[in-house]
């Protein structure tokens, strides 16, 4: 199969995958708020959301495992594959153990005055607090095989299981309509499960399928390379860090100075960006292997060529989803909810501008992992975008609105945006001058095309179910416009070239 055809049947995958645990996950969200009410849903997901600060380790680490796989394929190295994995394994097992010693001493600190909780929850809070703890555990162990999973392309089984856990989620959510007791409680702990079925089944395949996951001989274990492996998740530790600090120190600022019901507003505007941001990380996923695999081959023009690529797809790939629902969320919301929790509506709408602000450059991060020269790009990058919680904790001492700390976030998101093309400039040879005409321009044009659309639309036609016909219409104009505008000559004949030959498979 074809680089350029396998990423297209990776992201049907992904794409197939989304909108099935997607539509699941939005309706367990419904019945899980609407079990728990807005105080216990907004416990939950403070807690989760603290909880999250400690998981940039499964992200940072995901990355750097897949990337040595990477090259070990391109090398066809097995037996430096093999020493990836192990010492990956190990490490992560270790991680892990690490994770869980210094959340349970930080819970001393969070739950004696830190954390706004009412009194008579904080005792089912720590609770929530321990079983979130075990569920990073479990997440943190299964990223050795699913960084092996990516590294080999190899999509599809990831997608059963995690529809296969939206499915379990959905019935323990369904089923919290009918328990007796603490409700909290009883979610916090079945929640567990999903995470510990899809660790145990992953790690039962690539034990069975792929060679370098079966050795776990102690010669393979080597310190140079783990050293290695270290230095590089290193900095892209501190990039998740910054990632999930962002977001979610943002939920403890909420919390400090409005309370537990401002985050679960706050939670479901996350949940909601965090959705729609799956149509654009599917493609990005698929793309990043062929990414590092070229850099790792010594094919820089094409690596570039592959990051900026996946920017531009990945905009668009969230803006055609995004923007009809910044528009449309007062309908969408309660269409979607019973009860919608007080800033709610304007939370989501400026979370999505703010992760289409990032998305506009979102492949050169992996650009600049692939080259492996992360200290001066991280550094950079995360300083600008973890300016925005001191920021956002002055706003809030003067008495600044929740709304105006999401705008000043969606300012800081923009500026590193800017600022990550300059860094690929410095440290891969990335020209600015293509990257504007390439990708920011074309990006433009069909988001425009958009905009001016929906203001049309709001203008003229009213009515409860009016995002019905509007979002279907919205998106079929953008995709008419990207076509027409933001696609290049070989992109275009690439896409035809993929229809003809789905229209043969068809035919036949």
């Amino acid at each position: 199969m074809r680089a350029s055809t396998r990423v297209v049947f990776n992201t049907g995958i992904q794409y197939g995958r989304m909108l099935i645990t997607v539509g699941i996950s939005l309706y367990s969200t419904r019945l899980i708020l609407d079990a728990l009410g807005a105080i216990d849903y907004g416990i939950y997901n403070l807690i989760a959301g603290i909880i999250a600060l400690l998981s940039f380790l499964n992200t940072a680490m995901s990355i750097t495992t897949q990337r040595y796989l990477s090259v070990g394929q391109g090398k066809n190295d097995i037996r430096y594959q093999q020493k990836v994995f192990v010492n990956s394994f190990w490490l992560h097992a270790g991680i892990g153990l690490f994770v869980v010693l210094i959340a349970e001493l930080c819970g001393f600190f969070l739950f004696d005055g830190f954390l706004n909780i009412v009194p008579e929850r904080l005792e089912v809070a720590r609770w929530v607090y321990h079983f979130m703890v075990l569920s990073i555990f479990f997440t943190i162990l299964n990223v050795p095989f699913y960084a092996t999973l990516t590294a080999h392309e190899n999509f599809l089984y990831p997608a059963v299981l995690m529809i296969m856990s939206a499915l379990l989620n959905l019935g323990i959510a369904l089923s919290l309509q009918h328990v007796e007791g603490d409700k909290l409680f009883i979610y916090s702990f079945l929640v567990v499960i999903p995470i510990f079925l899809t660790t145990f089944l992953q790690g039962i395949y690539c034990i069975k399928k792929y060679q370098e996951c079966r050795s776990f001989h102690h010669y393979l274990f080597d310190w140079s390379l783990l050293k290695e492996l270290l230095g590089f998740a290193g900095w892209n530790l501190i990039h998740a860090l910054c990632m999930v600090g962002t977001v979610q120190g943002i939920a403890i600022l909420l919390n400090l100075f409005f309370g537990t019901v401002v985050n679960a507003a706050y939670g479901i505007a996350k949940q909601v960006s965090g959705q729609i941001n799956f149509f654009a990380n599917s493609m990005l996923v698929s793309m990043n292997p062929q990414i590092m695999k070229a850099e790792g081959a010594g094919d820089r023009n094409q690596m570039l060529r592959l990051s900026m690529s996946a920017s531009k797809w990945g905009f668009f790939l969230l803006a055609f989803v995004a923007i009809p629902c910044i528009f449309e969320m007062p309908a969408i919301l309660h269409f979607w909810l019973k009860e919608v929790p007080e800033h709610t509506i304007d939370f989501c709408r400026l979370i999505l501008i703010a992760v289409l602000a990032n998305q506009l450059t979102v492949g050169l991060t992996t650009a600049a992992q692939a080259i492996g020269k992360l200290k001066v790009y991280t550094l950079v990058v995360c300083i600008i975008r973890i300016l925005i919680l001191p920021c956002g904790y002055v706003l809030l001492r003067l008495g600044s609105s929740s709304e105006r700390v999401l705008g000043y976030y969606i300012l800081f998101e923009l500026l590193a945006s800017i600022v990550r093309i300059y860094m690929l400039k410095i440290i891969g040879g990335l020209s600015i001058y293509e990257f504007v005409i390439k990708v920011l321009c074309k990006e433009l044009l069909p988001t425009l095309l958009l905009l001016g659309f929906y203001l049309f639309i709001i203008h003229c036609f009213d009515g409860v179910f009016r995002f019905v016909y509007s979002i279907p219409l919205g998106i079929l104009i953008f995709w008419v416009s990207v076509y027409c505008m933001g696609l290049q000559s070989e992109e275009k004949m690439f896409i035809m070239d993929v229809f003809k030959r789905l229209r043969i498979k068809l035919l036949r």
